[in-house]
């Protein structure tokens, strides 16, 4: 299957029918960034085939090349957005966290290490990026074709390029970061900043000035460096804060609300559901068997 022989969309295992893989490819010849759902409970496999990409994981900002993995934990914050070249091709593969619990001990600590490095990007050599684009065009000939049992050979070779990245990982020494500059390493400060300070108030103006920056040179670099403005980045941050809390802890909705930083609880309702698809009661029914707590 060759790469230019594709449709400029496919999908496979999205709603309503949701599988433990799914699948996304895109081909893109304009302006794109991503607008919404920037955090998701699924683990994420993303693979440039052509152009480049800014993407923003987490407190800091990627180069992303033609070859490139990128490898994004559950729940973890990203962002993608154009660099130089607006044309570009990629793939996405979404496992849902079942996918890993059905699996043995340690091969589930296997495919899930690849997600859990401090550095996501993995820059393959030539041969890797072959092996792996070889499994990525049989994967999309399969969605294309669609021969008998493509669902679960689609499966089978997600699981198989989660093993192959693993050995590969386990193979060579981390891939050399980008040496950032003094401007993206005080950007990745106040990102860090604002992640264990959600819950306070939070405005430029406070953090203009404790890291001596002007307001409005931080609020044209936040986006620039993130992809966010910056009260959709803390309100994002707050709002996956609370799904953490709704999901594992006792606490009311209404101490969850202020605990996540939110000053009103009319707001935090009509934000949360605006996010997530659903009120914060809803998330917490969903997401703790159906059991409720007041709120």
């Amino acid at each position: 299957m060759e790469l230019s022989k594709l449709p400029d969309s496919l999908s496979f295992g999205k709603k309503p029918d949701t599988r433990p893989v799914q699948v996304e490819f895109d081909r893109r010849s304009m302006y794109y960034t991503m607008t919404a759902n920037h955090f998701h409970s699924e683990y994420e496999l993303y693979y440039l085939f052509t152009g480049e990409r800014y993407y923003f994981i987490k407190d800091r900002n990627y180069t992303i090349l033609a070859g490139d993995l990128v490898l994004i934990d559950s729940e973890e914050v990203h962002k993608t957005a154009n660099r130089n070249d607006l044309i570009h091709e990629r793939i996405v593969l979404y496992y849902q966290p079942a996918f890993f619990a059905a699996l043995p001990a340690e091969e589930r600590e296997l495919l899930l290490s690849v997600f859990r490095r401090d550095y996501p990007v993995l820059r393959l050599n030539l041969q890797e990026r072959l092996t792996v684009e070889g499994l990525l065009l049989s994967l999309l000939e399969e969605l294309m074709e669609k021969p008998p049992g493509f669902s679960l050979r689609v499966e089978q070779i997600g699981a198989e390029l989660l093993v192959l990245t693993a050995r590969i990982l386990l193979k060579k020494e981390a891939v050399a970061a980008e040496v950032p500059s003094p401007s993206q390493l005080k950007l990745t400060e106040i990102v860090r900043y604002i992640n264990t300070h959600y819950n306070e108030p939070l405005d430029l103006e406070g953090l203009s000035a404790r890291f001596f920056i002007s307001k409005s040179h931080l609020s044209r670099t936040f986006k620039e460096f993130t992809g966010f403005g910056f009260s959709e980045y803390l309100t994002l941050t707050r709002i996956k804060e609370a799904q953490q809390m709704l999901r594992g802890s006792t606490q009311t909705i209404t101490e969850i609300s202020e605990a996540a930083g939110f000053d009103n609880f009319s707001h935090f309702g009509k934000t949360f559901k605006k996010a997530s698809g659903m009120s914060p009661r809803q998330y917490r029914a969903i997401h703790q068997n159906g059991k409720t707590n007041g709120g």
